[in-house]
């Protein structure tokens, strides 16, 4: 099978031979979308991540693709559809960095409580030792809010509890055998944001889960709450964030990740479009509001990157990939 591996770094390309042997791989440092369409034209399987766009033009422009895998979680770079209307098998990582990410997330929730980042910010860049502004707050009997509670939402549930902290939670499923296991309750979301002093977001990006806080419920915050997002973006309205910030309800907000992450990232290709969309121009120009806000941390979409989470990875992939071959695909890992 003639395979093409696209956004490695490089250490990938060893193991990925060892793995299928009898395979035609080529790696790519690269990205895939429609303007940077996958080459050559035959291949039959493609591995992407999350910053290339598996479009219905992407697609059209491998006719021999049997098999489109990620090497994430999230999905939602893939036209899903497009693949299952011509019989091409989708395989992702459902799992392999729970505690990684959960970990990332309680990283922000300190940075944020206790004026971390900006108390070395201050001696590195002011050389000032003072401590106006710095005074944080105890996480210890506070109530942290996890909106998903699949393996990454449980893992920041058990961090949060091991903080000695109250845990309430929401989701579209409710895992009842595991809030009794653990020890937190499920509320409504609306119940969950206006109860909740730290408020954390671990579910994927649907239709039904596309801006659950939005500029409608953030008006129902605690006051004083922080939010934190290691998610997906667009779970959270951008402009629901601005108004929460400046408006004294947000006391701050940590996002790993944010609306219209790639023309953000890539600003000059986004302005050089004839017909920039205006939700996404408004998307990039309030991702640029937010980055100036001093109580809102913005970190490169990195709360999966560890060494041991990318191994697992890789090897969850690879793993997909010999089960196409040999029809023994663990179906927990497909996307139908």
């Amino acid at each position: 099978m003639k395979i093409g591996f696209f956004e490695l770094e490089g250490w990938e390309e060893e193991i990925a031979r060892q793995a299928l042997p009898g395979e035609e791989l080529l790696f790519s440092k690269e990205k895939i979308d429609e303007e940077h369409l996958p080459q050559p034209s035959d291949l039959e399987g493609i591995v992407v991540f999350v910053n290339s766009k598996v479009t219905a033009k992407v697609i059209e422009s491998l006719p021999k693709l049997k098999l489109v895998a990620t090497n994430s979680t999230g999905f939602d770079h893939i036209d899903i559809a497009s693949c299952k209307a011509k019989g091409i098998k989708v395989v992702y990582v459902p799992g392999y960095g729970n505690n990684t990410v959960a970990e990332f997330a309680f990283g922000l929730v300190l940075n944020l409580t206790r004026r971390i980042y900006t108390a070395i910010d201050n001696i590195k860049e002011r050389d000032s030792f003072s401590l106006d502004g710095l005074r944080g707050i105890d996480l210890m009997g506070r109530t942290l809010g996890v909106i998903g509670t699949g393996r990454i939402g449980r893992e920041s549930i058990k961090i949060g509890l091991g903080f000695g902290m109250k845990v309430v939670a929401y989701d579209v499923f409710p895992n009842e055998a595991a809030a009794k296991e653990m020890g937190f309750a499920y509320l409504p979301l609306n119940d969950l944001l206006a109860r909740s002093d730290v408020i954390t977001l671990h579910c994927p990006l649907t239709e039904e889960t596309k801006h659950i806080v939005n500029a409608e419920n953030i008006k129902l915050v605690k006051k004083g709450a922080y939010l934190v997002n290691t998610a997906r973006g667009g779970l959270v309205e951008t402009k629901a964030i601005i108004w929460g910030i400046q408006n004294g309800v947000l006391a701050g907000a940590g996002l790993d990740v944010l609306e219209e992450e790639g023309e953000t990232k890539d600003e000059m290709k986004f302005f050089s479009d004839e017909n920039p969309h205006e939700e996404v121009l408004r998307n990039v120009l309030q991702n640029h509001i937010l980055m100036k806000m001093p109580n809102v941390l913005i970190t490169p979409h990195m709360a999966f990157d560890s060494e041991e989470a990318l191994k697992r990875i890789l090897n969850t992939t690879l793993g997909n990939i010999s089960g196409y071959l040999t029809n023994k695909l663990d179906p927990k890992n497909t996307l139908d």
